[in-house]
């Protein structure tokens, strides 16, 4: 019974290896540059190997991820003094539960909604919701929309952080791989001819 075993296992490999992905291909050290730099640059000019961050494949789709967004990640960190009910990356809304610091009768409650993932003015609808209750009868409650100065204040401060999230990215993938993207931001990697 293990013969069979083994046998199933071994042979596609023993099969395949002619095939050409396992297939053994000699190389001549004269095609590849001695120098390392060059080497990689040769490689990302092919496409070969892979890149996690400022890939130019676009194959597949794209897919990012709520903790690498920077104005999702600028919108949480704004609201985190206050309870969510739901934040749905995937939805893209994010939605606080009524909050209230000193004063029991008035409640405040945040909708956010991400109309891109750009960071640009236009990209959140912010909604504020206030909800005055009697002081006599805390079930006797009006709550009103209130877009005003605080939706201004609440977008701004969202926009900055997310502008600073995204310059922080930037400089962390250039420390990291300086030979991504070089040519197009106007680096001093040289330009193959």
């Amino acid at each position: 019974m293990r013969i069979f075993y083994y046998l199933a296992v071994f042979a596609p490999l023993i099969i395949n290896s002619a095939c050409g992905p396992l297939k053994y291909k000699p190389v001549d050290a004269k095609e590849f540059p001695p120098d390392p730099k060059e080497r990689v640059k040769k490689n990302i000019e092919e496409g070969r190997g892979f890149r996690i961050m400022g890939s130019t494949n676009t194959k597949g789709g794209k897919f990012e991820f709520a903790s690498s967004n920077p104005l999702w990640k600028a919108t949480l960190d704004t609201l985190d003094f206050m309870p969510l009910v739901s934040a749905n990356y995937s939805g893209g809304i994010v939605i606080t539960d009524w909050y209230s610091e000193n004063n029991s009768n008035e409640a405040v409650k945040i909708t956010v909604r991400f109309l891109t993932n750009e960071i640009r003015s236009d990209a959140l609808d912010i909604n504020v919701f206030l909800k005055e209750c009697d002081i006599n009868n805390s079930s006797n409650c009006k709550i009103m929309k209130n877009n005003n100065e605080l939706v201004a204040e609440l977008t701004l401060n969202i926009l900055k952080r997310a502008a600073k999230y995204k310059k922080d990215i930037i400089e962390k993938n250039k420390k990291e791989n300086p030979y991504v993207g070089a040519e197009s931001k106007g680096g001093d990697a040289p330009k193959s001819d």
